[in-house]
């Protein structure tokens, strides 16, 4: 039987000759008043990880893992600000970062160190093979089949685990807390200024989903830090408010027309935190339909519901994502995605481990993990039905539940602040609890927001935060 050989060069490469250069967008310091703990710490601390378990070096592939272990941001990707590379991390918690010396200014170089050694991506082959004889640790959920087949032939020994940096990342320091803290109040400005703009526009039946978006990412650009979207905003009217991932393109776009559902799902990067929320709204003028404001009621008390839990240590995200669901289950509805996903620090708006899902990896909530709270439903068009979205999403922080006994439990503190439409809710379907957590929400979205906004936004917001 013949045996297989190596391919030793990509076929790809021989036939993609129209293939775009690498991005060469600049690598820039995310600086320690953001990051809250210096890179050569983070190293010393992931090094200490990988000596316990008996391990020489682990391979870095993910570019996430580098921005925040070398607490380095950039622009190779669109809404996310990494820059591409590769990096060896070794047990002294020296390192190699492989990316083009282009990208890298004198100020990045002095900012990085010398206990890190800078090689351009194609030295990469090499340092593999350098480390023969060596444990090294290699996530093979994250890294090409290549990085395998190069360490052993190299006679390196390979630690199948996960990247040593995906857990400490999603813990996120008091610094990142903090942050986020502050962005999610500067996003919630550009979000309610928005808000009481589309309160305004929306029955005139006159702006489109392209409008609307352009309108929200207006207002986000004037908040201080607002350095990009941080995916394309999600801007569907009517029936496409059921397509989950929709996205407006000048062929599908279309009015928001009065007297439908509209939903937006956005967000913003700052360089304090990264921020993703969702609202569903009734464009008026006239009453909703009763069935749409009981189920939009319903996806409001599954957020609700999540947003109130306490849990003890080692509960997981797929442990808590009935409690989202419950309230629609009762009327035998659904919705065919997660709940929650977790959510970067100035880096992506989906990351992990945890995440809030019947689907996700049973990974135990910590405090310093940021994860999305979002129920919904989704309708598509058919004969006689128009077609609607319902998702309400807002950012979780877990934190300590401080509570008596000798167990330790946690809570989820809300980040995000923006009023839910009023007119889409029937109190009589929340609990007192429920009902009374909307109230406060709404109170501390207008304490936070109102003094910031001029005489007409402020009264939107006014009415749209007045107890029910």
């Amino acid at each position: 039987m013949a045996t297989a050989s190596q391919v030793t060069v990509n076929p790809l490469d021989q036939v993609w000759t129209d293939r775009p250069a690498p991005p060469m967008a600049p690598a820039v310091p995310h600086d320690l008043a953001f990051a809250g703990e210096d890179s050569a710490v983070k190293r010393a601390r992931i090094a200490a990880i990988l000596s316990a378990e008996g391990e020489d070096a682990a391979i870095i592939t993910d570019a996430h893992s580098i921005a925040w272990l070398f607490n380095m941001r950039g622009a190779d990707l669109e809404f996310t600000p990494i820059a591409l590379g590769f990096s060896i991390l070794r047990a002294d918690g020296s390192a190699c970062l492989f990316m083009d010396a282009a990208k890298l200014s004198p100020q990045m170089r002095t900012h990085l160190g010398n206990q890190v050694q800078i090689l351009p991506r194609d030295a990469l082959p090499a340092a593999l093979d350098g480390l023969a004889g060596k444990t090294v640790r290699l996530d093979p959920a994250a890294s090409a089949v290549w990085f395998e087949t190069r360490l052993r032939a190299a006679g390196a020994s390979i630690a199948a685990k996960p990247d040593p940096s995906i857990l400490p990342r999603a813990l996120k320091n008091p610094t990142e807390q903090a942050g986020a803290r502050a962005a999610h109040q500067r996003d919630a400005l550009a979000m309610c200024r928005f808000l009481a703009w589309l309160d305004r526009a929306a029955p005139g039946g006159q702006e489109t989903e392209i409008t609307a978006a352009t309108a929200l990412l207006g207002f986000r650009r004037a908040v201080e830090m607002f350095r990009g979207e941080s995916f394309p905003a999600i801007s569907g009217a009517g029936p496409h408010g059921a397509v989950i991932h929709y996205r407006a393109t000048a062929s599908s776009d279309r009015p928001i027309n009065p007297n439908e559902v509209y939903l937006i799902d956005s967000g913003g990067q700052y360089n304090d935190g990264t921020t993703d929320i969702t609202r569903t709204i009734w464009t008026g003028p006239d009453a909703p339909p009763a069935r749409i404001a009981d189920i939009f009621t319903r996806v409001l008390a599954g957020h609700i519901a999540l947003a109130q839990a306490i849990f003890p240590d080692g509960v997981a995200g797929p442990h808590l994502d009935s409690f989202a669901r419950a309230a629609l289950w009762q009327a035998g509805l659904d919705y065919d995605h997660g709940t929650g996903h977790g959510v970067g620090s100035f880096l992506s708006v989906h990351e992990g481990p945890a995440g809030i899902s019947r689907a996700s990896r049973p990974v135990k909530l910590q405090p310093g993990m940021i994860l999305s709270n979002e129920p919904g439903y989704y309708e598509p068009a058919a004969e006689g039905t128009a077609g609607f979205g319902i998702r309400l999403e807002n950012l979780l922080l877990v934190v300590d539940a401080d509570l008596p006994g000798p167990k330790k439990f946690y809570r989820f503190e809300t980040l995000s602040f923006a009023p839910f439409d009023r007119h889409l809710i029937v109190p009589s379907l929340l609990t007192p609890s429920a009902l009374a957590w909307l109230n406060d929400y709404h109170a501390a979205v207008l304490k936070q927001v109102g003094p910031s906004l001029d005489p007409a936004a402020s009264a939107f917001l006014q009415a749209a935060c007045a107890p029910i």
